[in-house]
């Protein structure tokens, strides 16, 4: 390794470069500015990093994140001081609630030149509040070897701060005074002689990923459940590094117990549907009927991370109150219902690797029966009712998407409708396709940024979003000429937000349709296919179904495109609640 000995801050700077690099960053995600210059060219010139120039913050913050997310590694952002770092508040935010590492570096004025009417300068400690898992403001850099092994330990601090004991953003206020470029002005030269390849020799990648409690808290749980002949596993939005072991650990559990799993649309279970043979995914429309929703009430219920997304699910177990055990490795609270809830601080391959090899499964109960047979005849009717329908419909795209994207496709799925239309239509497949979302604040903001961020380096990308979460992040089309990789943008336009139709106050009397329409349902006059005109991104209008088939069977390598389907907002609000609410079988099947 070689450091810059241009002057105190290019030294100080290469430092904190040359380890993040050895502790095993590959991506800085950089926004333009004069204080973070020191950072900028440290990060961008280092031969073993990847500098991604963003000019928005916001934008750049939730690429980083996207990356992060896919890759399971931190990266790193920075950004140069004032109110440069607020923008990257809102996925500073998402990283926490979905434990994603990010390294958040924010250039600042050093102490004597705050609180005094200086430029671009406002008061950045803790900006974030307590959103970070770890927070340090670094030493102004002095030419000193001491503070040179304080900056090196306080960086490998930080770097396993943002992935143990549960990932998450750290943020560190990097101070700097003039000279800011890398001019020489002899201010190290009395440290080349002791700062060589020694320096760094002592800093490791980190390898290892602390599990949660083993298998000796795990045979007890076992125990407990085995008897149990009316249990569930719930199986929340999840999106693990490895989605293929994920599921086998699933599908262990499940056999073991014969206990069926509902699976949500951002699970990988409904991605590798064969591995599970106990799979459930038309849950919403079984517990919609209220002589189902009685006669299956369960006794006991493992919920592998959050709840999925879906309403009528959460209504159901505040309803019949089964006590629920809410597997998570950092013990978090997990219940937003308040129920019967037990936190379970255990890792679900820990519980897996405790089941006795020897032990038989158990054998399938007239409960699990009921639900696998409610599960073939519901999906055998969404999938004939949604292959028939010719009109454009917003719920069939996902449908569609779950047929014929491609093998090992990875699938970003904005917020709002496009996440719950996912839960009810996706049907299970054996694509291995690996859903993301931004389900830990639930936001609508950085969507198009995160895709990307997913996108880059990766597998060829889709995007599956409304029109309003597309319009919220356009400055995500700035990044476009730097991905490495592809991305096809599937835009539901259905000229507003489709969310609110599914709300009250859509159908408030005592509201006028123009103050609906203005303020909730915000249509927009945006012209896509200008859009992405102005941004260089091939566009498509779908007008048909095999259309979207065709285009969407082969994904290109490289490049950026956008596929507009037009829909019409209340027309689909009442084909979902058709789809949704009919009563298709009588009687409905009871419980032995």
């Amino acid at each position: 390794m070689s450091f810059d000995f241009s002057n105190t801050n290019t030294l100080w700077a290469s430092v904190l470069a040359a380890t993040l690099a050895r502790l095993g960053l590959k991506t800085a995600v950089i926004s333009p500015g004069s204080r973070s210059t020191p950072l900028t060219v440290a990060l961008a010139s280092h031969p073993n990093l990847e500098a991604i120039p963003v000019l928005d913050e916001r934008s750049a913050a939730f690429f980083a994140l996207g990356l992060a997310r896919r890759t399971g590694l931190p990266v790193a952002l920075v950004c140069t001081s004032g109110t440069a770092g607020a923008n990257y508040y809102p996925a500073l935010i998402e990283a926490r609630e979905s434990r994603i590492p990010l390294l958040v570096l924010t250039a600042d004025r050093p102490p004597e030149l705050r609180d005094c009417g200086s430029g671009q300068t406002i008061d950045q400690q803790k900006l974030f509040g307590a959103f970070p898992v770890w927070y340090a403001e670094l030493a102004v850099p002095v030419a000193d070897g001491d503070l040179l092994r304080y900056l090196r330990q306080t960086l490998v601090q930080a770097w396993q701060r943002s992935l143990y004991p549960v990932a998450g953003p750290v943020h560190l206020n990097c101070p700097f005074r003039d000279p800011l470029a890398p001019v020489a002005d002899g201010s190290v030269e009395h440290l080349k002689a002791t700062l060589d390849d020694r320096f760094l020799a002592a800093v490791m990648p980190t390898t290892e990923v602390l599990r949660g409690a083993g298998t000796a808290a795990a045979l007890p749980l076992l125990e407990n459940w085995r008897p149990g002949d009316r249990g569930l596993i719930i199986a929340g939005p999840a999106q693990p590094l490895d989605p293929i072991a994920y599921c086998k650990a699933v599908a262990a559990l499940a056999e073991h117990l014969g206990w069926p799993v509902l699976a949500e649309g951002l699970s990988p279970l409904r991605n590798a549907a064969a591995l599970n043979p106990y799979l459930v995914s038309t849950y919403d429309l079984v517990l919609g009927q209220p002589a189902w929703a009685v006669d299956l009430a369960p006794t006991q219920v493992i919920q592998l991370g959050p709840l999925p997304t879906s309403k009528t699910l959460r209504q159901w177990l505040q309803a019949t109150q089964p006590r629920r055990w809410v597997l998570d490795p950092a013990g978090a609270n997990l219940d937003p219902l308040h129920g019967p809830a037990i936190p379970t601080p255990v890792a679900l391959d820990s519980l897996v690797l405790s089941i006795p090899p020897s032990q038989p499964h158990c054998p399938r109960s007239p409960y699990l029966e009921q639900w696998l047979a409610l599960e073939q005849t519901l999906r055998h009717h969404l999938n004939a009712a949604l292959d028939a329908l010719a009109e454009p419909f917003e719920g069939k795209v996902p449908w569609l998407l779950a047929r014929c994207l491609p093998l090992g496709t990875s699938l970003v799925i904005a917020n709002s409708m496009a996440i719950r239309d996912v839960e009810w239509f996706w049907s299970p497949g054996d694509r291995g396709i690996r859903p993301y979302c931004n389900r830990g604040a639930n936001g609508i903001d950085g969507t198009l940024s995160t895709a990307l961020g997913v996108a880059h380096g990766g597998p060829p990308t889709v995007l599956l979003t409304g029109d309003l979460a597309l319009l919220h992040d356009t400055n995500g089309w700035l990044s476009v000429p730097r991905l490495r990789g592809h991305l096809t943008v599937v835009v539901v336009n259905n000229h507003g937000g489709g969310i609110f139709e599914r709300l009250p106050i859509a159908t408030t009397p005592s509201l006028g349709p123009d103050l609906f329409e203005t303020f909730f349902a915000t249509p927009q006059t945006i012209d896509l296919n200008h859009l992405c005109a102005a941004y260089g991104v091939s566009y498509e209008r779908v007008d048909t179904w095999a259309q979207m088939e065709a285009s969407l069977g082969r994904l290109p390598a490289q490049g950026v495109r956008l596929l507009e389907v037009r829909c019409d907002r209340k027309q689909s609000h009442a084909r979902r609640q058709q789809l949704l609410t009919a009563p298709f079988i009588h009687p409905p099947p009871t419980h032995p």
